[in-house]
């Protein structure tokens, strides 16, 4: 991009990040290239990956003041863009709402809508609150090169998983042990910051067990040899699932996908429910799936299965349910049937089934391959950016190229139209 394609030197705000030192290093590109940057903090875990003591502004009063400091904040270092990793934490709905009307780009990271290898970036918002949400495939065929359809299959894993859970416990650690000075803090997920740090560190603990329980359970599905549909289970404290669908908890969703399936799935069939690979056991999933299929007397036909690499499961499934999963871009990718219950970026008509559940699991509707491949293209020509959060190698491949798209006077998306109605001109 050339440098007539840049806005002119910042003044960008950090506010809550990925765990571990994403939002440091890239603060310090930010730096590198001319701009000013500082980092709001809410707790010793946010002052902990950040190192720059000198722009540091800790947060210590009462959420309620939050919106007010905030504006104080921009107001006083004449602050021109926002950073932050989510959008729908109190925090950072209150922050987005307030920059909108003071005329500050808001700029969210979030995890890639086509993990493990990419993350997203999109300004404004993200998932259901991304403007993914209101285009169509036809607008976005629009403003795609005419150039060969994207061949890259999606990953089969979810990637840095060790070092995500490594980092989720030791900012839980900070929090929990060395909080003074920020006695008002209350996490925004509803739990004691003391269980969080106990949830991820039992996870790292039980990782081998995990991961013998998931080969017994795999083992038992690859011999039985019958057809299956698949549930994808998501965390039930993950923004998606609270924020973009109209589910109370996990339990409301299994309890519909049993009920449907012992209602409209051939007899022959088989249910199929895989945890989240960062599943950590703060709901009771497996007993409550042992509860639900008893009482709808299904429970020689239901198999749980503990986290893991999805691709095998998906080779050989007749369809896939989901709330808002980013994982069902692998099953659209295959061609599979999907039925999201939630509100997604990919939930297009050529792509997700509307059926009613029973009706799906009787005869799922399949997706318009071609459609897919469109719509996977202008994500990874748009908001999907290769790298990662949380592994060494993963930032060094992402975070070169953050400054950038970041200080480019358009988003992504209006980027590649303005791109295509260039091209267009030309010929």
């Amino acid at each position: 991009m050339e440098e007539s394609q840049t806005r002119a030197r910042g003044c960008f705000l950090f506010l809550q990040g990925p765990h571990g030192p994403f939002f440091k290093e890239l603060g310090a590109a930010l730096r590198s290239d001319g701009h000013e940057v500082w980092r709001v903090g809410f707790n010793r875990g946010d002052e902990r990956f950040w190192h720059d003591a000198a722009r540091y502004i800790p947060f210590t009063g009462r959420i309620e003041d939050w919106p007010e400091t905030f504006r104080s904040i921009c107001a006083e270092k004449r602050i021109t863009d926002i950073v932050l990793y989510g959008d729908t934490r109190r925090i950072h709905s209150e922050a987005v709402s307030a920059a909108r009307a003071a005329g500050i780009t808001v700029h969210v990271f979030e995890e890639g809508y086509l993990r493990p290898f990419w993350v997203t970036y999109e300004r404004g918002g993200s998932n259901g609150h991304s403007r993914l949400m209101t285009m169509t495939i036809d607008g976005m065929r629009r403003d795609l090169p005419p150039e060969a359809e994207d061949q890259h299959p999606p990953p089969a894993h979810w990637g840095d998983m060790r070092q995500h859970i490594f980092y989720g416990a030791l900012y839980h650690f900070h929090v929990m042990l060395r909080n003074h000075g920020y006695r008002n803090f209350s996490p925004h997920r509803g739990i004691t910051v003391g269980r969080e740090f106990r949830l991820h560190l039992r996870r790292l603990l039980l990782m081998p067990l995990h991961r013998a329980e998931r080969f017994a359970a795999t083992m038992k599905i690859r011999l039985g040899r019958f057809p299956y549909h698949l549930v994808l289970l998501q965390l039930e404290h993950d923004a998606s699932f609270r924020n973009h669908s109209n589910f109370h908890s996990m339990t409301d969703f299994i309890e519909l996908c049993l009920s449907a399936f012992a209602e409209g799935a051939s007899q022959r069939h088989h249910l199929i429910l895989k945890a989240h690979p960062l599943e950590d056991g703060r709901a009771a999933i497996p007993p409550t799936i042992r509860r639900i299929a008893r009482e709808t007397g299904i429970s020689d036909r239901v198999h749980f299965v503990r986290g893991g690499k999805l691709a095998a499961l998906l080779d050989r499934a007749e369809s896939v349910v989901t709330v808002n999963s980013t994982a069902a871009q692998q099953a659209l990718w295959r061609g599979l049937p999907v039925r999201a219950l939630g509100r997604a970026i990919y939930a297009k008509p050529e792509l997700v089934s509307d059926q009613p559940l029973p009706a799906f699991f009787r005869a799922p509707r399949r997706p318009d391959i071609a459609a897919y491949r469109d719509f996977r293209r202008y994500l990874l020509d748009t908001c999907q950016v290769p790298g990662g959060f949380y592994s060494a190698r993963g930032r060094r491949l992402l975070i070169p190229q953050l400054p950038r798209m970041m200080t480019a006077p358009e988003d992504p998306f209006d980027t590649l139209a303005a791109d295509g109605a260039a091209a267009l001109q030309q010929s």
